[in-house]
């Protein structure tokens, strides 16, 4: 019976089951969403200001002429350094050439040169104009998760739409909207993480947001080193509210560590794997040698298909005594060279009167050449070839280096060296009867061993050679040497070599085993390459390592640009920048902003400072002017949009480098954000009664409309229509700018 019980239960059970499945089938399936309509129409507007007539001008347009290089060099897989930042923006605009189908073939070579056929102009163009166009939504998703009105959060969004400076950048292959999209998206990103903070810790949308915001701080980085002000901006912000996170007594210490654990792995782990990533992806599409890797190391440029790999494929390891090598300056500056000497000698008697030791010259010398070729001698033996089985050299032995073409040894002794008589000179030994006796051990240290007993090794290690008699170091001094040097680098025994420095060190770049004793047998060796199935393969870290320091140390050379201006002129923007110029008609293009914006953001930016100012004063003698949740958020805006200024232009006066107004648009994005949020301040606590807030939305109506009539204005050489000489000189509103007009 109690079977018979349960069989029927569970068939009632089972039948309701099915009776709920056929009533959900009866019913429509209905998902409901909440649409912002404020957020489409701000995206679709942001979307038609950047996309529209984006192919126009078809016409290199300023920094295009240099980005449009890189792009090319990317289509081609060909190796290049940039020293102006990480490779994830030369990649996203070369992602924009690759969806359009470039080959990479234009030669990028002035300003105002037609695009050919093959340039997918509009493709090249799109990410950038999508950027800017998604840092309007942006802008207003920050102000509303600041907790400010949607009414200020419009304002901030239609200021940054209206903004013509933006705008132009973003509608050319260039690179500010994509890092200012990336900064907005980490801070908009971390402000929705700490929102989630106080009721829903560890839910999936809290990961969520936390994870985002660390991998948009990367990404701003991965485009240009100014991202890293952002990122430390919000690192700190970060710090200071996990700080406060201490004080509460109602999480306990477990929590507490899973909260510290949650945000280093996602704001410090997370972005610096990302950063890596970048240079992976850069570096494994770049695997052929060009023009730029000769700035590398030997081994690095080994590692590229073609070049110096084709020279140095299946080369020996290891060196060995009898090893026929070249020796390259791992400096690489004032340019590459390799040691060098010739049959030449050295002047009896310099020009000042100094006195030589008259031995054949040892230079460094910026090309390949035959006469770079030594041999390492075993000085206990006569052989100049290598023994079967090979002997390697080790780190501190003892060798002698012989010049291959006219079997001279290398020698350096206590006579002051051409340019630099405070070190040795360097020559090859030949003895004219003048008691000078030869000089010529050295002995082999590997600066980058592992340990002492390593083996020297081809292209990976990289070495000095200390002169045994007087311990000074083959150094290359960088200095030219007269006519009678052939203007070839000078070569010096350093005696002062307590510290490393690259002019110090060597590498061996090429290799054979020596196998003839004859002279002019082992000439004819040397003019021959040698193949030895043998790897060099450097790992990834290497490689990053060292276009890491590259592109970190490279300078190049600064010149004046017309255009550059300093830090100061950027406020007030007393600067323009001329992007491009119709050859015929009077259209063109420049880099200006909306003058009634950045105006009114500097106005902003005072009343803030001030505000704050008189409210902690007061606040000091215990007068609370405002409420204190409207105090909190008063200062958490400040935090986010004065702080996002100061750190986005302050650092610019340290830097030594051409500045350009477009380097001022990170810092005018957030100072645009605080207009909104001064105006419903002002609004909210000092216009108390019905009439001022009255009159006070009349000023306001008042100024947007001069920021539309400003846009309006300056539209013209935002989008490059055409105008007469007159309208030109109209828009000259300050005789500090540059605006080109045609003589008649």
């Amino acid at each position: 019976p109690s079977f018979i019980a349960y069989g029927r239960l569970e068939g009632v059970g089972l039948g309701q089951t099915f009776d709920r499945m056929l009533g959900f089938l009866k019913n429509p399936v209905v998902v409901t969403a909440e649409i912002n309509l404020n957020l489409v129409v701000l995206t679709v507007m942001g979307l038609i200001s950047r996309l529209w007539g984006l192919s126009y001008p078809r016409a290199v347009v300023f920094d295009e002429v240099y980005y449009g290089q890189f792009v090319s060099l990317y289509m081609k897989r060909i190796f290049f350094v940039d020293d102006s930042g990480p490779p994830l923006g030369h990649m996203l605009l070369a992602l924009g050439g690759y969806l359009g189908g470039f080959d990479g073939n234009f030669l990028w070579n002035r300003i105002g040169a037609e695009y050919s056929i093959n340039v997918p102009v509009w493709s090249l163009r799109f990410l950038p104009a999508l950027a800017g166009a998604l840092c309007i939504p942006l802008a207003y998703q920050i102000l509303v998760e600041l907790q400010f009105s949607h009414c200020a959060a419009l304002g901030a969004a239609l200021l940054i739409l209206l903004e013509n400076a933006l705008i132009t950048q973003s509608r050319f292959m260039l690179l500010e909207s994509i890092l200012i999209a990336f900064i907005l998206l980490a801070v908009l990103s971390y402000l929705k993480f700490y929102n989630l903070q106080k009721h829903s810790s560890f839910s999936g949308r809290w990961w969520f947001w936390l994870l985002l915001t660390g991998v948009a701080c990367s990404c701003a980085v991965g485009v240009k080193y100014m991202g890293l002000f952002t990122y430390m901006l919000l690192l700190a912000i970060a710090g200071l509210h996990f700080w406060h996170m201490l004080g509460d007594r109602n999480l306990s210490n477990v929590s507490l560590a899973c909260h510290f654990l949650a945000r280093g792995l996602t704001l410090l782990v997370i972005p610096v794997a990302m950063y890596l990533s970048f240079f992976y992806v850069h570096l494994t599409l770049l695997y052929r040698s060009g023009p730029h890797d000769q700035i590398m190391t030997s081994a690095f440029q080994a590692s590229l298909e073609g070049g110096l790999a084709r020279i140095t494929q299946g080369q020996p390891l290891e060196v060995a005594y009898g090893s026929q090598i070249t020796l390259r300056n791992v400096l690489g500056k004032p340019m590459q060279c390799w040691l060098h000497s010739h049959t030449n000698t050295y002047p009896i008697r310099y020009e000042n009167g100094r006195g030589s030791s008259h031995q054949q010259q040892v230079t460094c010398y910026p090309f390949k050449d035959v006469n770079n070729w030594w041999i390492v001698k075993d000085p206990g033996m006569q052989q100049l070839v290598v023994s079967n089985p090979p002997r390697p050299v080790r780190h501190g032995h003892i060798v002698q280096l012989v010049h291959g073409i006219t079997t001279r040894y290398l020698n350096t002794h206590d006579v002051a060296a051409p340019l630099s008589p405070h070190s040795q000179e360097v020559s090859c030994y030949i003895d004219y009867n003048i008691s000078m006796p030869a000089q010529n051990l050295w002995r082999v240290e590997i600066v980058n061993r592992e340990s002492d007993t390593d083996v020297w090794k081809t292209i990976l290690s990289e070495v000095r050679f200390v002169h045994v008699n007087t311990s000074a170091v083959l150094k290359l001094s960088g200095a030219s040497l007269p006519e009678w040097g052939y203007r070839q680098l000078e070569v010096v025994g350093e005696k002062l070599s307590k510290g490393y420095h690259q002019s110090m060190v060597w590498n061996v770049e090429e290799h054979r085993y020596g196998k003839s004793q004859e002279q002019k047998e082992r000439e004819v060796e040397l003019h021959s390459p040698t193949r030895m199935d043998i790897s060099k393969n450097l790992s990834f870290m290497a490689k990053f390592t060292e276009l890491q320091w590259k592109i970190l140390t490279l300078k190049n050379e600064d010149t004046e640009h017309k255009y550059s201006s300093s830090a100061l002129d950027w406020i007030t923007m007393d600067t323009n920048i001329a992007y491009w110029l119709h050859p015929t008609s009077g259209a063109q293009i420049h880099l200006l902003g909306n003058v009634c914006t950045w105006a009114s953001a500097n106005i902003a930016a005072v009343v803030y400072v001030c505000l704050s100012l008189w409210y902690l004063i007061r606040r000091r003698r215990k007068i609370y002017d405002i409420p204190e949740d409207a105090w909190q958020l008063w200062v958490s805006a400040g935090q986010i949009c004065v702080g996002g200024w100061v750190v986005n232009y302050l650092p610019f006066f340290l830097m030594e480098k051409t500045l350009f107004l477009y380097h001022y648009l990170p810092a005018l994005t957030f100072q645009i954000l605080l207009i909104p949020i001064v105006l419903q301040h002002l609004s909210d606590h000092l216009c108390r009664s019905l009439l001022s807030k009255s009159m006070f939305n009349a000023l306001i109506v008042a100024w947007f409309s001069s920021v539309c009539f400003a846009y309006r204005t300056f539209s013209p050489v935002t989008y490059g229509e055409p105008l007469s000489v007159a309208e030109l000189k109209e828009l000259r509103w300050k005789d500090s700018w540059n605006i080109l007009i045609r003589k008649q």
